[in-house]
């Protein structure tokens, strides 16, 4: 099975749904000639030319519309915005046009479009460079967003992505480019708003999505080591999100820990608390716990932007305080 970089897989994925279907084509700042800012679009400007692969102006109002217009119209656009930061420029393009044509036309004109999007502090650039604002768009009925964690889910839910009649936000993490994995080569399509148990446990639930699911993956691992079984659970999708899956895990352990990279206050991480409590107060034996970034615009220097993030220690910590309210310390 072959091991790709999270960036490889994207690469790949991209070039193949190019091959695959001539209505797909790509947009965005520096895409083309440049590479992209983080070259997940290398070499593709060579190999389908200018007309597939569309260098903009850094107007993200205007080439986001120009994306919705030509999807409207029959087309497959992938978008990419340099960082999710910059997504905030065409806001009212996303949530005001992608997210309710399909709504307000009564089904009429879809925009079967994907906007990627990295976002994710660690790397000192600032705290408009570093933002997780996925809770603004996870928000808005009539799109769907997915946040992938290994280079597989990023391939299957890429496709996944291109393929569906729905825009479709697709969430990167700059942590998680040079990260690898195994990527099979028959993957298919991943089903958007599934979330996946990644490591089955039976003490205590550990909830992640992006770059915070591999933490809580590393966590589990420590964990094991002194013979705690934590079972992770991936939610891969924020809209719509897999509540089922969610209440089934804790049901089975009567705990669980979310963690998130962004802020704590009215986070991803409030709504799957909410939902586990309301699929399964009756079996936990106490409090859902949350881990998230601290509440503040993210430093520059570089000590401070790593304390103010969410680690595998603060996790870690969340998860022996949660073990030890229930009596399972060991």
């Amino acid at each position: 099975m072959p091991v790709l970089s999270y960036r490889e897989a994207l690469r790949t994925t991209l070039r193949e749904e190019l091959l695959r279907d001539d209505d797909v084509f790509l947009i965005g700042e520096e895409i083309g000639v440049f590479e992209g800012s983080y070259k997940i679009t290398a070499g593709l400007l060579a190999e389908f030319g200018a007309k597939r692969v569309r260098d903009t102006p850094i107007a993200e109002e205007g080439f986001v519309g120009a994306a919705i217009g030509a999807a409207m119209l029959g087309l497959r656009p992938i978008v990419e915005i340099m960082t999710i930061n910059f997504s905030l420029l065409a806001l009212d393009q996303i949530v005001n046009h992608a997210a309710k044509i399909y709504g307000m036309f009564g089904g009429q004109s879809s925009v079967p479009m994907v906007i990627r999007t990295p976002g994710g502090g660690g790397q000192q650039l600032g705290a408009t460079h570093s933002q997780n604002v996925e809770l603004y768009y996870a928000f808005v009925p009539g799109l769907k967003v997915v946040a992938p964690s290994t280079p597989a889910d990023a391939r299957a839910l890429m496709l996944a992505a291109v393929r569906d009649d729905d825009p479709v936000l697709f969430l990167e993490n700059l942590a998680l480019y040079n990260t690898k994995g195994e990527v099979p080569d028959d993957l298919r399509p991943a089903e958007i708003g599934k979330a996946a148990v990644t490591r089955p446990g039976t003490d205590i639930t550990i909830i992640g999505y992006s770059r915070m699911a591999a933490v809580a993956t590393q966590v589990a691992d420590q964990l094991a080591g002194s013979g705690i079984s934590a079972e992770v659970v991936d939610l891969r999708s924020l809209r719509p999100l897999d509540r089922e899956t969610l209440v089934r895990s804790v049901r089975k352990t009567g705990c669980a820990v979310v963690a998130e990279d962004d802020w704590l206050t009215y986070g991803i991480g409030a709504e799957v608390a909410a939902s586990i409590s309301d699929g399964a107060f009756d079996y936990l034996d106490a409090p859902v716990r949350r881990v998230a970034a601290a509440e503040v615009p993210l430093p520059y220097a570089r000590t401070l932007e790593q304390a103010a993030l969410p680690s595998a220690d603060s996790l870690l910590t969340a998860v022996h305080q949660t073990l030890a309210a229930v009596g399972r310390r060991r």
